[in-house]
C-alpha cells in the first residue's frame, strides 16, 4: 500500500485559541498517522523559505509577520492520499466559503487567521517537511488499526 506524507501546521491563531487538539483529533479520526510533531517559533528566515512561492506579492510581508507572531505546531501526517485528505479536512483557504464540517469552516473566520496550513501537493509536502524536520525526526512505524482504516 503506497503511503504519502503531508506537512500540516497549526498556525499561531490556532495555537493561541487552543485548537491544536481539535486539529490533531480530526486528522487522527480520519485515519491518518502522526509521524512527526513539534511546538516551535518560526524564524523570519524559515518563514520566508516556507512562503517562497509568494515572495514579491503584496501580502508576502504580512504572511511572514503573522506566521512568526507566536508558536506554531508543525506536524507530518502519513496515509493513503494524505495530501488530498488533509486539504479536504482543512476546507477552503477562505473560511467564509469553507464547507461546514471542515477545520476552517468550523473554526476560522478570517482568510489570514485560518487556523491551519497543509501542503498543496506531494512535492510541496516533501519540500515543507524538509524545511521543518530533520530526516531522523520523522518516524516510521505501523499502526495496529491500518486494516480497519484501509481494509485487508
Amino acid at each position: 500500500m503506497q503511503m504519502e506524507r503531508s506537512f500540516v501546521m497549526v498556525k499561531p491563531d490556532g495555537v493561541q485559541r487552543g485548537l491544536v487538539n481539535e486539529v490533531i483529533g480530526r486528522l487522527e479520526r480520519k485515519g491518518l498517522k502522526l509521524v512527526a510533531l513539534k511546538l516551535m517559533r518560526i524564524s523570519p528566515e524559515l518563514a520566508e523559505r516556507h512562503y517562497e512561492a509568494h515572495r514579491g506579492k503584496p501580502f508576502f510581508p504580512g504572511l511572514v509577520d503573522f506566521i512568526t507572531s507566536g508558536p506554531v505546531v508543525a506536524m507530518v501526517w502519513e496515509g493513503k492520499k494524505a495530501v488530498g485528505i488533509v486539504r479536504s479536512l482543512m476546507g477552503a483557504t477562505d473560511p467564509s466559503v469553507a464547507a461546514p464540517g471542515t477545520i476552517r469552516g468550523d473554526l476560522a473566520s478570517d482568510i489570514g487567521n485560518n487556523v491551519v496550513h497543509g501542503s498543496d501537493s506531494p512535492e510541496s509536502a516533501e519540500r515543507e517537511i524538509g524545511l521543518f524536520f530533520a530526516p531522523e525526526e520523522v518516524l516510521s512505524y505501523e499502526l495496529s488499526n491500518n486494516p480497519w482504516v484501509y481494509g485487508g
